[in-house]
């Protein structure tokens, strides 16, 4: 098979498209025919040397992709081979075929289209575990998301509105706050503002209880500073650096709460692994999308072998939603 690889830590111009051996699937795998995969932040960390794959996962770059089951590996039941499916990745996402534990696939949702839905499996996952299953997110609270135009955020800003959520957004330029609220957010702020003092004033001093955050160390002031009494903020990716200063007596005052969120070194099983988020997220977001509370926001596409231009893309700023990779 054909996928991409990293010649070297570096830019997108690192990224070869050649042939690498075919995987095979082991016990509670299976092999995957893919169709589509799609490009996070994270992909960008790793073709930059700074975010590795777990002990064991592929290196090839990539944590989701949509395609068709093509071989069964021993233990797998309730698949057959043919079966479409979209999947959430440890990583191999960037080509042909991958091999993929059964206990992280999901069916296409109905209404989805098998190559738009390679863009989903990070997005509902990541957003389902942190604002519902770690963030405990309910109907009429407050939520912020960081990056509401990302794919994160367009995901986010749908399934907290379909919880019942007052939705807040940060964007940075006036075209992606009107998208932000096109898509549900009932209020919407530029990042270059006083984020925390725009927020109280647009929540009569209350804040946000729940707030998902991508950008770590450089928004950890401001989003305690944001927070409601009882609020959780939540950080899922480091953008703005891995360390910073904590006001405890600010948190304390709130009886707020700071998490710190991983995906993609989980197990696969157990309370906290992959496969039972993905069974949350096709139980609960999956009716989400098929009545039609959550769109998946694509972008555009790319051919797979030129998977460097959809990185250079998605560098350069202004990406709304996902960014595809087709076979």
């Amino acid at each position: 098979m054909f996928a991409i690889t990293v010649s070297e830590p570096g830019g997108p111009d690192s990224m070869r498209w050649t042939e690498v051996p075919d995987p095979v699937a082991g016990p509670g795998e299976v092999v995957l025919d893919v169709v589509a995969s799609a490009v996070n932040r994270a992909d960008l960390m790793q073709r930059e040397g700074k975010y590795p794959p777990p002990p064991g996962a592929s290196d090839i770059i990539g944590l989701e992709c949509s395609g068709r089951i093509a071989s069964l590996g021993e233990g797998v039941d309730g698949w057959a081979v043919g079966d479409e499916v979209c999947a959430l990745l440890a990583g191999g996402g960037y080509a042909q075929k991958v091999a993929v534990p059964a206990a992280q696939l999901m069916p296409i949702p109905t209404g989805v289209d098998l190559v738009t839905a390679a863009g989903l499996p990070e997005v509902a996952c990541t957003v389902w575990s942190n604002i519902v299953m770690a963030g405990r997110l309910s109907s009429g609270e407050t939520f912020l998301v960081q990056g509401g135009s990302s794919g994160i955020g367009t995901h986010a800003i749908q399934v907290a509105k379909a919880l019942g959520a007052r939705v807040a957004a940060t964007a940075g330029a006036p075209d992606r706050l009107e998208r932000c609220r096109e898509l549900g957010a009932d209020i919407v702020i530029d990042y270059h503002d006083d984020i925390p003092a725009e927020l109280k004033k647009a929540t009569d001093g209350h804040g946000a209880d729940v707030i998902l955050d991508n950008m770590g160390a450089k928004g950890l002031a401001a989003n305690i500073d944001a927070l409601a009494p009882d609020g959780r903020l939540v950080i899922i990716g480091m953008q703005g650096g891995v360390k910073g200063e904590l006001d405890i007596g600010a948190l304390l005052r709130k009886r707020g709460s700071v998490t710190a969120m991983g995906l993609r070194g989980r197990p696969v099983l157990g309370p906290n692994g992959k496969g039972a988020v993905v069974a949350e997220v096709t139980a609960n977001v999956w009716p989400m999308i098929a009545d039609g509370r959550v769109k998946p926001i694509v972008h555009g596409s790319v051919p797979m072998e030129r998977a460097a231009e959809a990185h250079t893309t998605l560098e350069g700023g202004g990406v709304v939603g996902k960014l595809l990779l087709t076979t």
